[in-house]
């Protein structure tokens, strides 16, 4: 019994944490991709300083909970930089509860539901969870959706997938 336990014992501490050794004696640890495929891509952003903004957008909107949902989604995300743009006190206007429908409407407009890699990307127009459509264009190998250039792509999480961009897009106010 003993035996049994201390085997058991050693099995544990050898597969858990996030590296192993194979037959090889080579080392593996879990990449950082594989842990963001484990996160939503709300989580993804609270994880990473430069979107410190936006997830204060996205939780002052009230729309952490269904962009954490299910999805699949594609996020247009805007940096702080991106959000730093704008004319000085946007972003503490928009943050004010009286503008939570203003705000919930500049936030829908940067994301899609579906999951669209960047290899997968084409030119034209694409509808927006705000219900209006963004325009997406390539120009010289650069990515574009409507004013903002895309920075990064293709930050995948369990629901979907983030592309940093480096403006806020505005829908138009028809």
């Amino acid at each position: 019994m003993k035996t049994t336990i201390t085997l058991l014992t050693s099995a544990t501490l050898l597969f858990s944490g996030a590296a192993f050794a194979n037959h090889h004696g080579e080392k593996h640890e879990m990449t950082e991709e594989k842990a963001m495929m484990e996160k939503n891509l709300v989580e993804i952003a609270a994880s990473n300083e430069d979107f410190s903004t936006l997830v204060a957008a996205v939780k002052a909107a009230g729309l952490a909970e269904a962009l954490s949902g299910e999805g699949p989604f594609t996020i247009f995300a805007p940096t702080n930089a991106a959000f730093e743009k704008l004319p000085e006190g946007t972003v503490d206007e928009l943050l004010k509860p009286e503008n939570k429908e203003k705000l919930t409407s500049i936030l829908k407009y940067h994301v899609v539901s579906a999951k669209v890699l960047a290899k997968d990307v084409a030119a034209g127009e694409v509808e927006t969870l705000e219900g209006s459509e963004l325009t997406i264009s390539t120009d010289e190998g650069s990515v574009m959706v409507d004013e903002a250039k895309v920075v990064k792509t293709d930050i995948e999480g369990s629901n979907g997938v983030i592309h940093v961009i480096d403006s806020v897009i505005m829908p138009s106010e028809d």
